[in-house]
């Protein structure tokens, strides 16, 4: 299997609206180790990462952040931007070198506000993000704080 040229979510948009959305975006890089946003900050933008990996991790009490999952090439980083509050529901760090488009989130939404098929296209395809980094979550969060033993059906 190959990867694609441009990641799933710019691929998906129909012809002129990647045009336009991608006329939206910044080039950006995050040193290794750059913490890039905080779990229950406002969340104003959002990446697609070019190269580099991405941690992203969830709050603990009493415990360490447990880190959630990793984010590399053509991934994207960040949802929360979508949804009101817009808060982030997870916290991210540039693992490695970082080089990523840096989209702001008022002018995507207004984009999408304009164009509902872009529009359209841009929450399906987010919303298939979100089902399975929520997937991806629990289970992580099941394989270090479960109960030993606790695979499905035992």
């Amino acid at each position: 299997m190959t990867t694609p040229a441009r990641p799933r979510l710019i691929n998906a948009l129909p012809p002129e609206g990647r045009e336009r959305f991608m006329r939206l975006a910044s080039q950006v890089g995050f040193p290794g180790g750059t913490r890039i946003f905080e779990e229950g900050r406002r969340a104003d933008r959002f990446w697609i990462v070019r190269s580099g990996s991405v941690t992203l991790d969830l709050h603990v009490p009493g415990r360490q952040a447990a880190t959630v999952e990793t984010l590399g090439t053509d991934d994207l980083l960040g949802w929360s931007w979508m949804f009101p509050p817009y808060v982030w529901q997870l916290g991210a760090s540039a693992a490695s070198q970082v080089s990523a488009l840096e989209f702001d989130a008022d002018e995507v939404r207004e984009l999408c506000e304009e164009d509902p098929e872009l529009g359209r296209v841009v929450y399906h395809q987010v919303a298939w993000i979100i089902a399975r980094r929520l997937h991806a979550a629990r289970t992580r969060l099941l394989d270090l704080y479960g109960p030993q033993g606790s695979a499905p059906g035992v």
